[in-house]
């Protein structure tokens, strides 16, 4: 790990921010680290729970992968509003941190998953068929998510045990319908990040299907996922855009976004997330990426006289 207190000589320093787990970033982020140095920017990495880091000392705070804030998320949103030149802001992290963001952005006219919110305590009964995917509204890198056939009563029992699981912990459950095109065109992910007009598409992934069954409470991160560079569609790119419209306090103040769909039951994308606190960026799956994730953290810097 960067010494978070080594000299830099003048260089704006700039803080990579990710936690315990993931001492050293994720791959994909340190792929910015020589872009960085290239533009003369000291970036630094540093665990966001790590009482010895002084963020004031920073130019700009850059959320990368915090991914163990799930657990915690009211400490990591307090954590986020004592620090000094964030990106994405801390109002942005408390906003986007909670799922249930899905339903003002549905409300606003954006097509979405459909979705079930249950709160803790409220009696959930399974419905009778279908394939349906659980999911706590606070949650990152797929944990404590499960993918049931309600059909099969040893799912329902399952997916019963997960809501009262969630619920138990204080936790709302997402109950969404699995949709089918998962398995077979997989999930596209529309990247954008800051340039000299503000957000700008930068490049798309394809996500393989992921789920595979129930969840049984197994601990990780992150669940690993299959990725391949994709051609956004000019839909896509329309229903991202519309999406990010809906953003509230707009757009001009992010560093990164990430939209993830997948077609609908009629073909049509409908968004699963809009990712704007700590979004694998995927920058290694896409020619120049690393270099304008670079440029677009050198765009945040605050201006220098």
């Amino acid at each position: 790990m960067t010494d978070h207190h080594q000299p830099t000589r003048g260089r704006p320093r700039v803080a990579l921010v990710t936690c315990a787990a993931l001492p050293d970033l994720d791959p994909d982020d340190r792929l910015a680290l020589d872009p960085l140095a290239a533009r003369g920017v000291a970036a630094e990495i540093a665990v966001w729970d790590d009482p010895a880091v002084d963020w004031s000392g920073f130019d700009l705070v850059v959320l990368r992968s915090p991914w163990d804030y799930a657990l915690r998320r009211d400490e990591f949103v307090a954590w986020a509003r004592t620090v000094p030149a964030l990106v994405n802001p801390a109002d942005v992290v408390a906003w986007n941190t909670d799922k249930r963001y899905l339903a003002e952005l549905s409300a606003a006219g954006v097509p979405t998953v459909p979705t079930i919110w249950v709160a803790p305590g409220e009696r959930w009964a399974p419905p009778p068929s279908g394939e349906h995917v659980l999911k706590p509204a606070v949650s990152a890198g797929s944990q404590d998510t499960g993918r049931y056939d309600l059909a099969d009563p040893e799912h329902r029992a399952l997916a019963s045990a997960h809501v009262r699981r969630l619920g138990d912990a204080g936790r709302v459950t997402m109950v969404q319908p699995y949709l089918d095109a998962v398995d077979t065109a997989g999930e596209t992910a529309l990247l954008f990040l800051a340039g000299p007009d503000g957000l700008a598409f930068s490049h798309a992934i394809r996500k393989g299907p992921m789920l595979t069954g129930p969840d049984l409470g197994e601990a990780a991160l992150y669940k690993e996922e299959r990725i391949d560079f994709r051609t956004a569609t000019d839909e896509q790119l329309t229903v991202a855009e519309k999406v990010l419209s809906a953003v509230p306090g707009g757009v001009d103040r992010l560093l990164y976004a990430r939209v993830d769909l997948i077609p609908g039951p009629d073909g049509s994308p409908v968004l699963v997330e809009l990712e704007l606190t700590e979004p694998s960026l995927f920058v290694g799956h896409a020619d120049g990426a690393p270099d304008r994730l670079a440029e677009a953290i050198l765009a945040h810097l605050p201006r220098r006289p």
